[in-house]
């Protein structure tokens, strides 16, 4: 399947577009990334201001276009700080809903730390060993100790690039007593956490996020932060980092050609609390990881959602997609309802002369009969008229609301009574769909027969035409009499509309 994740943070929003195989295992296909500030100016318990929503509903649009031109099955999405914190952060996440129809629900930040561990270890291999994972982003940071399968402490911190050079960030270059107070600031919310963490013990400290990104590209002397995936950069080059960009007015750091200009005004107070983190932990080095909170939300749908993964491999097609997995919901018999599809196409191949029909109504049939015996979910007395219902009220994708409405009555129909205009949904139809349902109906019938064991016995069946008259041949194997005698004693539909005599016998199919 395609799935899209997308990141609604608080400095930029990111999506990342994955095909995702019946294993698990899942390869990116695309990225895309807008720096749009969400949270400018709206952090502190602010609301969101006017003109960032709509530069981050625009871009949210394009997602869903691009998205969807990627044939995505499913949009996953995820607000973080700024919208968890802002008083209108519900409005506006109604508005991208009731607008693009992207469904985004707000984590907490202690879940956004843990979806953040799971990509890191995902992207860095860390074998048995403990990891601190640390994300900087535009409201928050994240650090996280954990194992490649465990994450044992989780916490996130109102401690963000947007946050600290909105509210510390006052002269330009920064003065030493605006660094001082920033460094205070992020040690009293840090508390005792982090060197806990140093105390508890690591062999490795991975840092993700576009802000260590951009820093750790600085310090390497890269120039595209994508090529810094599992580099590692010395607490010592971000100490030094730290001290010069300090010292560099925005028009300086604009100038430099390695730094995106967009981050020029925050890149500073990023820089701070990521030396100050390192310090604090008294780690040597970090591991830079292009893997952050939108890859974690992959891999957390894709834990929680394997069968669905595997059926939407194995289903591509949204309409057969979806056929199934209602039949899956109510209890089908796998086995059975394939035996009796294939058979009903056979003689829906054999009669296309008599009956005239396209291959849309072929696909119908096919579909049908793989939801013929869902009421049984319910009772089997007349699970044929529950059929119908549970067809007509089974949220199938992909269908115009006639085939709908086709599909049930040619499963309602498979055995009892035949067609009748007396029945109001179905004199509802068009003529020609009135037409198709006696016809499907009707082989369905049949097919159905052909199976009445259920032991899936019959290989093969022909019906050929014989003057006026019809003679089906079924083949299979060991004693096959109970499915003759069974179709023998429902092919009157199909002979009305053939207008002839069928005959039932085994035999070699196409005799």
């Amino acid at each position: 399947m395609n799935l899209a994740a997308i990141d609604i943070g608080t400095n930029s929003l990111h999506m990342i577009l994955v095909h995702v195989g019946a294993d698990g295992a899942f390869e990116v296909i695309g990225r895309e990334k807008d720096m749009v500030r969400l949270g400018a100016g709206g952090l502190e318990g602010r609301p969101l201001s006017e003109g960032a929503m709509t530069a981050a509903l625009q871009t949210l649009a394009r997602f869903k276009r691009l998205a969807e031109s990627r044939n995505v099955d499913e949009i996953v999405a995820v607000a973080t700080s700024a919208v968890r914190e802002a008083p209108n952060g519900g409005d506006f996440l109604a508005t991208v809903a009731g607008t693009t129809g992207i469904q985004a629900r707000v984590i907490t930040g202690v879940e956004e730390a843990r979806l953040i561990h799971r990509a890191a270890v995902h992207g860095i291999d860390v074998g048995s060993s403990s990891a601190v994972v640390i994300d900087i982003g535009g409201g928050s940071t994240e650090i996280t100790l954990g194992t490649a399968t465990d994450v044992h402490q989780a916490r996130s911190f109102h401690l963000g690039a947007i946050r600290l050079a909105e509210r510390f960030v006052e002269s330009d270059p920064l003065s030493a007593g605006d660094e001082r107070r920033m460094v205070r600031h992020i040690r009293h919310e840090l508390g005792d956490y982090v060197r806990g963490l140093a105390r508890a013990g690591y062999q490795r400290v991975i840092g993700t996020s576009g802000t260590i990104l951009a820093l750790g590209a600085l310090a390497l002397q890269v120039p595209d932060e994508s090529t810094t995936h599992h580099r590692r950069v010395s607490a010592k080059a971000i100490r030094k980092l730290r001290e010069e960009l300090a010292s560099l007015t925005l028009a300086e750091r604009l100038r430099m050609p390695l730094l995106d200009s967009r981050r020029a005004d925050l890149v500073v107070a990023g820089a701070v609390l990521l030396d100050t983190i390192l310090r604090q932990l008294g780690a040597e080095d970090l591991t830079l990881c292009g893997f952050s909170l939108r890859e974690g939300v992959v891999l957390d749908y894709v834990l929680r959602n394997l069968v669905r993964i595997e059926r939407i491999e194995r289903y591509p097609d949204v309409r057969r997609r979806s056929v199934i997995e209602l039949a899956q919901r109510c209890g089908y018999v796998a086995e059975h309802a394939a035996q009796v599809a294939r058979l009903a196409l056979a003689l829906f191949d054999d009669t296309r002369e008599a009956h005239g029909l396209d291959d849309r109504a072929r696909d119908w049939l096919d579909l049908a009969a793989i939801l013929h015996d869902i009421g049984q979910h319910i009772s089997y007395e007349r699970h044929h008229r529950h059929s119908w219902y549970l067809v007509k009220n089974g949220d199938l994708r992909g269908f115009e609301p006639g085939e709908i409405e086709i599909l049930a009555l040619v499963a309602r129909y498979h055995r009892r009574g035949a067609p009748r205009k007396s029945y109001e949904p179905f004199a509802a139809l068009s003529r020609a769909d009135r037409n198709a349902v006696r016809w499907l109906s009707a082989m369905l019938r049949i097919a159905e027969s052909l199976d009445r064991s259920h032991g899936q016995l019959v290989d093969r069946v022909t019906l050929r035409q014989k003057g006026r008259d019809w003679a089906l041949r079924v083949a299979g194997r060991g004693d096959i009499e109970l499915e003759i005698w069974a179709a023998q004693r429902n092919v009157r539909p199909l002979e009305d509309l053939l207008g002839g005599n069928i005959t039932v016998a085994a035999g070699r199919a196409g005799s």
